[in-house]
């Protein structure tokens, strides 16, 4: 039977996904032989793209390594998954999936954010998960315009420059956290979603819009518009910094 226009473009979009993932993964040396990798999926775009591609590149690569999946359910805050829908999509790729719950209590500081606390709270479930499951990778779904806005973050609210890296040991080497989508723009994520039928399974949550994030996404999108390379570029500049060039203020500095 013959593909269709939609099916070609969705494996067109797929194998460009995937060729970046494969790079990014040599390039930061992500992944090799015998590792035990958990995928963590909160059932948005971003982590379904990237179990996608791991499945993808793992039956590519030359040496054997076992990919798991891990979901972190946030109760009592009024967070939503399609419980169904998602496990049929690890099971069609052929990947265990692990549930989890977590009850965050978002009122015990109220100086952070809800989304915050919870984030913080479903990373170190996962990470309790790696040692249960003697898994040495935790492959989390950032991309690169999640490393600019904690770039543009940090930098607004803490005066700091720091940001996502590629790949973070923790716990004195026991796991190593890796990001294979961190050279992807989001743009090309959502396109692959929309086409693919990806986006029915995400997650929804009452308090997802409002986070000082989705704050700098809107700044992000007025540089966009002001220089359309602006927000590459931003990404760009953390592998390009001039010392000599810079002031060299102290931390507190006088009123």
């Amino acid at each position: 039977m013959a593909r269709t226009a939609e099916q070609i473009a969705t494996e067109k979009l797929f194998k460009k996904i995937c060729r970046k993932v494969g790079t990014t993964l040599r390039d930061h040396e992500m992944v090799k032989e015998g590792d035990r990798m958990l995928v963590g999926i909160s059932g948005g775009k971003d982590s379904l793209i990237l179990l996608q591609a791991l499945t993808e590149r793992r039956d590519a690569m030359p040496f054997d390594f076992t990919i798991e999946a891990a979901h972190v359910e946030a109760t009592g805050i009024g967070h939503k998954i399609e419980r169904e829908r998602l496990t049929a999509f690890c099971r069609e790729l052929g990947i265990p999936l692990h549930y989890r719950k977590i009850k965050p209590d978002l009122e015990k500081d109220p100086s952070k954010a809800a989304c915050f606390i919870c984030s913080w709270n479903r990373r170190k479930r996962l990470f309790e998960l790696t040692r249960e499951l003697d898994c040495n990778k935790l492959a989390l779904g950032h991309h690169r315009n999640d490393a600019v806005e904690t770039l543009l973050m940090n930098m607004i609210f803490h005066g700091s420059i720091s940001s996502l890296p590629y790949t973070l040991e923790m716990f004195d080497g026991r796991v190593r956290l890796i990001r294979p989508l961190m050279d992807l723009e989001e743009g090309l994520i959502e396109e692959y979603a929309a086409i693919a039928g990806l986006t029915g399974i995400d997650k929804s949550c009452p308090h997802e819009d409002e986070t000082r994030r989705e704050e700098i996404a809107c700044l992000i999108r007025k540089i966009e518009a002001i220089h359309g390379p602006g927000p590459y570029n931003i990404f760009k500049s953390m592998g390009k910094i001039f010392e000599e060039h810079l002031p060299r203020t102290s931390p507190d500095p006088p009123g």
